[in-house]
Formats: C-alpha cells, structure tokens, sequence
C-alpha cells in the first residue's frame, strides 16, 4: 500500500552515509531508491512511498521504504 509524504530530505554522515527523509509529521524514512535529483540537503519533497518492511540494512534509521513518485517543492 502507498502513501503520500510530505518532508526534507537529509544526509547522514555515519555508517558509511545514506540519505532520509523527514517527514513533516517527524517520521523518518529511509528509501532503498534514492533518485540523484532529491540529493540534495534540505530540500522540500512531496513523495509516494510503499513500505519495505522485509528490508534489511546495516542503517539503523529509518522505516524502509521504495519511493515510488516524487516532485521537489
């Protein structure tokens, strides 16, 4: 099942580095598919997002999740 997010993108400098998103309710999500065209910290996204509940990472951060469509605000 989708979802629509609202949220800003951010880097993490630890384990290796990986981007999130933030969403403006404060969940954190961690997408598996990161499009190079939201990379950039602090921008403002508008995304659709399924759940990835049976992903495994050595990022402990973040609810999994496939991004699915975006478009930067």
């Amino acid at each position: 099942m989708s979802k629509r997010v609202l949220g800003k993108v951010i880097y993490h400098d630890f384990s290796g580095g990986f981007w999130g998103i933030v969403s403006d309710k404060g969940v954190e999500y961690r997408p598996l598919n990161f499009p190079i065209q939201l990379k950039i910290e602090g921008v403002l996204v508008d995304i659709v997002v399924e759940d990835m509940n049976d992903e495994i990472s050595m990022f402990m951060w973040g609810q999994p999740v496939k991004i699915i469509s975006f478009s930067i605000l």
